[in-house]
């Protein structure tokens, strides 16, 4: 384990094929903590709806915020014991989705259903976000060939890189970290993954920016 000392629950984010579920298998696996996952392979709705978002957009937004919401409560109960939490979601991106893909109907729907079931959700210590240009993510999209995401098209990608940086733009609930995660290897490549740790662990307020290829921090 890392002598390093992270955040006690740390939230990494960003679009589809960012690398976000790899980065926090390592952590959680190197500070034997607690990992949660969002389970996109779990959502029986979500191959119908990259085929055609109009007809599942609800169904699959509902699973996935019912999903999120249990997966919330469980690190309430059970925060007493891992030293860290590292999850692949941050659940307000839930409704970054929902506004995303829902027609005015399904999301006033939907807003009332998260309203119910978010009420006291655990805020993160540290919100790290992944960002990488739409042609990266949608190479590495199709090299790891999940069956569901076999139909995602370059244009749903740059709407939701779009909707990722004004979401962040905005952001200011935890303290973020915002990684330029398109030309490193944060799994596989051992420098650039210690430098992340390192400045992780000097991240404790505001807004921050790491960019391996630059000395400027």
């Amino acid at each position: 384990m890392s002598t390093v000392t992270l955040p006690r629950y740390i939230a990494i984010e960003g679009p589809i094929g960012v690398g976000k579920t790899s980065l926090a298998r390592r952590i959680a696996a190197d500070f034997e903590g607690e990992l949660l996952l969002e389970g996109a392979e779990e959502n029986p709705f979500l191959e119908r709806f990259y085929k055609n978002p109009r007809h599942a957009a609800l169904p699959t937004q509902l699973f996935f915020l019912f999903q999120r919401a249990q997966q919330m409560q469980s690190l309430r109960q059970n925060d007493l014991f891992a030293p860290v939490h590292v999850a692949d979601f941050l659940l307000e991106k839930d409704r970054l989705f929902a506004q995303l893909n829902l027609d005015d109907d399904e999301l006033r729907l939907y807003e009332q259903v998260y309203a119910s079931l978010t009420p006291d959700a655990p805020r993160p210590d540290l919100v790290i976000y992944l960002q990488a240009p739409v042609e990266v993510l949608l190479e590495r999209v199709q090299r790891r060939g999940r069956a569901a995401e076999r139909f995602i098209e370059s244009n749903y990608l740059q709407r939701l890189v779009e909707a990722y940086t004004r979401f962040f733009h905005y952001y200011s609930d935890s303290p973020l970290l915002i990684v330029n995660a398109a030309e490193i290897d944060l799994v596989d490549n051992p420098r650039d993954y210690a430098r992340l740790l390192e400045r992780l662990s000097q991240v404790r307020s505001g807004r921050h920016y790491f960019n391996p290829g630059s000395f400027e921090f």
